[in-house]
C-alpha cells in the first residue's frame, strides 16, 4: 500500500557532459556527472546502458533495473524500497534507458546515485561507476549589493550557488512587487531606498531569492521561515515569519489567497478570522518582528498558501513574491512485512503520512476497534490474524485516524 506525492521545483543541470561507463558491449551513460538542486524542489537524472546481444550462446534478456546510492547487507537498495525515498521517487524506463526523478528534496538526498541493471546472463550485472552527483543548496539565489547612494548608483546581482543555465532569464522585486521588464542578473538603480529587493528565475518563481536591504539596516521586507510545510490531518503547525519596515507599522496580519472567494472585495485580503477556522486559529508573537500563525486540528481543506502582510503610513506590503505553502494529508496504514511462523503471522505496520511531520508526534494504534497499549511511534509490530482490522491515528487527534485496513493472509 503506498502513496504518491506531487510536486515541482528547480532543477538545475551544474554539469551536463556526456560520461560512458563500461567494458567491451557493457556500458552505462549517464547525461550528467552532477547535479545542483534547491531543497523542496524536483530533480530528474537520466541515463541509457548497453549490454551485448548474445552472450555464451544465450540471447541477453534484462530482468531488472533501478537507481541506488547505498548498499543493504552488501546489495545495492532500490530507492523504490528505500524509506529515506518514501513515496518521492518515480523511475520512467524504456528499453535501454531509464529516469530517475526525486520530489521534496531534502538535504540527506545529497549523494551519489547509481544506476543498475541486471541480465540473465552469468554475473550479468552492471553498475554505472562513478555515478551522478547531486549536490542541495537552501535557498540557491542571493542578491549582492555593490556601490552605495552617496555616490549615486546601487548595484545588484543576482547570484547562485548553482550554476544556472546559459540565458536564463530573471525576475526583480522591490518590496515585494515585480519590476517590469527587468530580465538580466543584474538591476541598477539610483540613490537611497528604504525598499528590499529580490530576484528569481523566469519559470521557477516559487524559488526566490531572501529580499535584502540595499541601503539601510532595516527596509520592508517579510521572510518566512518555511517555503512549504506538510503536516497531518489532525495536527497543529506553525507558520513563522520575519518581518520589518523602515516605517512604523500600524496593522498587521495574515490571510490566504486561497479563501479570496470570503473576503468582501476580492482584491482586498482579509485578516484569518476565527470565524473562517471555527476557533482553530491563533496568531503568536514571541519577540518583535516575528509572527506565527498556528493552526491546530488541521484539516485538508487548510492545504493552501499562507502569507502575512503589513501596512505603515506610507507603505502597503502586499507581495507578489510566495508565501509558505501548507499542505495537509491523511494517515495511511503500510503493511511493512508479513512473516509467517507455524503457530502464527506476525506483521510489522507504519502509520504513514504523504510527508514528513514538521516535530516529532506520537501515534495510537488500534486493532479491532481496540487501543494497543504500549505503542506510541509510527511503528507497530505484533502478531496478527485472518480478518483483523487495524488503523493508526496521531495521539490526541483519534477522530482524524486512518482509514482501516483489514488482514488478509495468502498461502
Amino acid at each position: 500500500m503506498s502513496l504518491t506525492a506531487a510536486a515541482s521545483g528547480f532543477v538545475v543541470v551544474l554539469l551536463s557532459v556526456q560520461v560512458i561507463q563500461g567494458q567491451y558491449d557493457w556500458g552505462v551513460t549517464y547525461s550528467s556527472t552532477e547535479i545542483c538542486a534547491f531543497k523542496g524542489s524536483t530533480v530528474d537524472m537520466s541515463c541509457t546502458y548497453r549490454y551485448p546481444s548474445w552472450k555464451n550462446y544465450l540471447k541477453t534478456e534484462v530482468k531488472e533495473t533501478f537507481w541506488f546510492t547505498k548498499l543493504s547487507g552488501n546489495q545495492p537498495l532500490d530507492l523504490r524500497t528505500d524509506s529515506d525515498y518514501q513515496d518521492r521517487v518515480e523511475y520512467s524506463c524504456s528499453e535501454k534507458s531509464c529516469s530517475l526523478r526525486i520530489r521534496d528534496l531534502r538535504e540527506s538526498d545529497s549523494a551519489e546515485y547509481k544506476f543498475m541493471f541486471i541480465t540473465n546472463q552469468p554475473g550479468g550485472r552492471y553498475t554505472g561507476e562513478p555515478g551522478v552527483t547531486l549536490k542541495l543548496t537552501d535557498s540557491g539565489l542571493q542578491v549582492q549589493v555593490s556601490g552605495s547612494s552617496y555616490y549615486g548608483w546601487i548595484y545588484l546581482e543576482c547570484h547562485s550557488s548553482c550554476r544556472l543555465p546559459d540565458r536564463s532569464s530573471y525576475i526583480w522585486y522591490k518590496s515585494g512587487e515585480k519590476i517590469q521588464s527587468q530580465t538580466s542578473s543584474t538591476y541598477s538603480f539610483y540613490g537611497a531606498s528604504t525598499d528590499s529587493y529580490s530576484c528569481a528565475v523566469e519559470g521557477h518563481e516559487d524559488f526566490p531569492s531572501p529580499p535584502v536591504c540595499v541601503e539601510y539596516t532595516t527596509c520592508s521586507r517579510v521572510i518566512y521561515t518555511d517555503r512549504s510545510i506538510c503536516a497531518s490531518k489532525g495536527s497543529s503547525v506553525d507558520i513563522s515569519c520575519t518581518y520589518s519596515s523602515y516605517y512604523t507599522i500600524t496593522s498587521k496580519f495574515w490571510f490566504s489567497p486561497e479563501r479570496s472567494h470570503q473576503w468582501q472585495s476580492p482584491s482586498q485580503p482579509e485578516d484569518l478570522s476565527d470565524s473562517q477556522f471555527a476557533g482553530r486559529v491563533q496568531v503568536l508573537e514571541s519577540e518583535r518582528g516575528r509572527s506565527t500563525l498556528r493552526i491546530t486540528d488541521l484539516t485538508e481543506s487548510d492545504s493552501a498558501q499562507y502569507h502575512f502582510k503589513f501596512t505603515t503610513q506610507w507603505f502597503e506590503w502586499r507581495s507578489s513574491l510566495p508565501g509558505t505553502t501548507l499542505t495537509v494529508t491523511a494517515l495511511q496504514v503500510q503493511v511493512t512485512r508479513i512473516t509467517v511462523h507455524q503457530s502464527d503471522t506476525e506483521a510489522e505496520l507504519k502509520c504513514h503520512s504523504s510527508c514528513s511531520p514538521a516535530a516529532r508526534l506520537s501515534y495510537v494504534w488500534f486493532k479491532n476497534g481496540q487501543k494497543v497499549t504500549g505503542v506510541e511511534t509510527s511503528s507497530f509490530k505484533g502478531r496478527v490474524y485472518p480478518g483483523d482490522i487495524i488503523s493508526c491515528a496521531l495521539k490526541g487527534h483519534e477522530n482524524y485516524g486512518s482509514p482501516p485496513v483489514c488482514v488478509m493472509l495468502t498461502h
